[in-house]
């Protein structure tokens, strides 16, 4: 609670700080950053974790159409990851990956659904699923994938929404 009462206490300084620097920084979101520590309980900014990522598709080896949840899994939206560190049913937001551009059109929240879970995902991994094939991949080829910062951004039931 001290955390984000601070935090809000610092909320104008922020803006004013980010006003003095407009034309030499690159734009800031401090409601932004301000209502993600207030949903996740993380200061601002700060990411939970920092995750190596692997993509994977549809139609590499091994890989169906379901999550260790049993649900289907989604483009751009399902994450696998290591159980013992993030739980299944987790929200995770990342923010490498706000603005890509999304297959059915439009660009990417930074949202992912950590419902799938892979032999080769230990530890410090995550592995994000891309869609139905090799060139999905293209997309995220541009992200450095050695160190996508990952934060927990709440908790979903059932299966993730599409």
């Amino acid at each position: 609670m001290g955390r984000r009462l601070a935090a809000l206490a610092a909320l104008p300084l922020l803006a004013l700080a980010g006003a003095a620097h407009a034309d030499s920084a690159p734009p800031s979101d401090p409601i932004g950053d301000l209502l993600m520590s207030a949903l996740t309980g993380a200061l601002p900014g700060t990411p939970d974790f920092q995750l190596k990522a692997s993509l994977y598709h549809a139609g590499a080896r091994g890989v169906g159409g379901m999550d260790s949840l049993g649900c289907r899994v989604v483009a751009m939206r399902t994450a696998a990851i290591d159980a013992h560190l993030i739980p299944k049913h987790t929200i995770l937001f990342i923010k490498e990956t706000v603005g890509l551009p999304l297959p059915g059109g439009g660009a990417h929240d930074g949202y992912w659904y950590a419902s799938d879970t892979g032999g080769a995902i230990k530890g410090d991994r995550i592995d994000l699923f891309t869609g139905m094939n090799a060139a999905s991949m293209k997309v995220m080829r541009s992200l450095n994938l050695t160190s996508l910062s990952v934060t927990k951004a709440g908790e979903f039931k059932g299966c993730p929404p599409n």
